[in-house]
């Protein structure tokens, strides 16, 4: 990304202040982390490739040298990361690689509850995909595993000529702000197989598409019945919540 006003868009959309910690992930050659450092108190970056990441302090050096000892730097997969230096980060903001976007995503709300808010540009299909709510035709997994932790809400489109090389695809960006979890780690991890199951074949009703998970087509229509929901329900009507009401009900074979 090559485009200054860009920057400043994200940086401003991304509603962080002075007061926070900010984790970018694939900071590449550091124009929004610089962006970042001109707001933010400290900007953490995690970077996996070692050639972009060994010039990173130099960037910051020629271009924010005031900013210098706000700044830290993780050369690693941030699937892997399970921990980072300095204080705990309040907020994320990252340009992310298209192809591992959810996943990062996800993990870093699991793994830092810390982090409040922020801002991520993915590609807009992606996008739409974690914003979208029950009902739409884009909701499914993706929008499901993020209301589990966030709000999330949709913030703007982002042209193809800011970055070099050109992508293929668009870009969108996606705000959020943490919300409170409808349950404990557990209860987490069953809500997600039963999503997963619920959207495995969305043209299903529930009752069928959680058959394999509860045993049999009656024992889901049991776990159902129990939580209010119809069994003829489909995955793309039920809530986060919903989910997790379900979850509680339903014992896994």
């Amino acid at each position: 990304m090559h485009d200054a006003n860009t920057v400043r868009r994200i940086v401003k959309s991304s509603r962080i202040t002075s007061d926070d910690v900010v984790v970018e992930i694939g900071p590449g050659l550091g124009s929004l982390t610089l962006g970042l450092l001109e707001v933010a108190s400290h900007v953490t970056a995690v970077e996996i490739d070692e050639v972009l990441a060994g010039q990173l302090p130099q960037t910051i050096a020629d271009h924010a040298p005031g900013q210098a000892a706000h700044f830290d730097l993780v050369v690693a997969d941030a699937m892997k990361v399970t921990e980072l230096p300095g204080p705990e980060p309040t907020a994320l903001v990252a340009n992310l690689p298209y192809n591992v976007s959810v996943p990062v995503l996800l993990t870093f709300f699991e793994r830092f509850p810390s982090i409040r808010t922020g801002l991520v540009m993915v590609q807009s299909e992606v996008a739409h995909r974690l914003a979208a709510g029950p009902g739409s035709k884009t909701y499914g997994i993706p929008s499901v595993k993020a209301a589990w932790y966030a709000e999330m809400r949709l913030a703007g489109s982002v042209g193809r000529n800011v970055f070099w090389p050109m992508p293929n695809v668009e870009s969108s960006l996606v705000a959020w702000t943490r919300r409170e979890a409808p349950g404990d780690e557990d209860l987490r991890l069953r809500t997600f197989a039963v999503a997963d199951a619920a959207f495995a074949q969305r043209r299903k009703t529930m009752r069928a598409a959680l058959s394999v998970l509860a045993g049999s087509g009656p024992a889901a229509e049991e776990a159902l019945v129990a939580a209010g929901i119809s069994p003829q329900a489909r995955g793309e009507q039920l809530t986060v919540e919903d989910f997790a009401h379900l979850a509680a009900h339903l014992t896994p074979v």
